[in-house]
């Protein structure tokens, strides 16, 4: 995995009004756990973390650059952000200290690649889980686990201890769970299906013995009528 550099530096945590200063400032303020022993509250820049969460993985490592001799030169990775919910700007993140030399456990997506077989049938991509579990040195931790789903048809399901997974990765799991699978048509489209070929049969039937419009008469009673009124002239 990447690394990449995010500048940083420590903070005070009072007064309450230092936060919302910091804010306005476009930083961002941050709390790192982990090694360094109790957590250290640090601030980073806001266009810059920004940056780095919309373009890597929450777990792309990062290397910081302070001032500060106990946090220069560490690793961390993302490990949560709060962001306002209409325009999305970060308010806070925390970070967690990592050692390059110790696995860790971390959530890794999925990446769906691939068109399963059942969708010539109608079939309908359904994931079941849209991560996972792994354990892996830091620098090994993938940006996703690819999930070929090529040869699935309808019905079929691809489980967890189906998938491969690159170098040292290992997955956590404890019963073999479902993945994804493809589902068959919806209820909806099978009404419809069925409205169309009710719909197609419908002329035909029309044609072969449909009820005359109003005012008309079947052309079988007119005939009878007409041969009754040439008898009586």
């Amino acid at each position: 995995m990447e690394t990449v550099d995010l500048v940083c530096e420590k903070r005070e945590t009072r007064p309450k009004g230092l936060v919302n200063r910091i804010r306005r400032e476009g930083r961002v303020p941050a709390v790192i756990y982990g090694n360094l022993g109790s957590a250290v509250a640090v601030a980073v820049g806001g266009a810059e973390l920004k940056a780095r969460v919309s373009t890597a993985s929450r777990q792309r490592i990062m290397r910081l650059k302070s001032q500060a001799p106990e946090l220069n030169e560490k690793h961390v990775i993302l490990k949560e952000v709060q962001k306002t919910p209409v325009s999305g700007e970060i308010l806070h993140a925390d970070f967690y200290e990592v050692d390059l030399t110790k696995a860790l456990r971390v959530m890794v997506p999925f990446r769906f690649v691939g068109r399963p077989a059942g969708i010539a049938d109608g079939g309908i991509l359904s994931p079941l889980e849209r991560q996972i579990e792994i354990e892996c040195l830091p620098l090994e931790i993938p940006e996703s686990v690819e999930v070929d789903v090529t040869p699935l048809k309808i019905h079929d399901v691809l489980h967890v201890s189906a998938l491969q997974f690159a170098g040292n990765v290992r997955p956590i799991f404890d019963t073999d769970y479902p993945v994804v699978t493809v589902s068959p048509p919806t209820v909806a489209e099978v009404a419809v299906a069925a409205v169309a070929a009710v719909e197609g049969a419908a002329p035909a039937a029309a044609a072969e013995g449909a009820p005359a419009a109003a005012g008309e008469k079947p052309a079988a009673e007119g005939a009878k009528e007409g041969k009754e009124g040439g008898k009586k002239g």
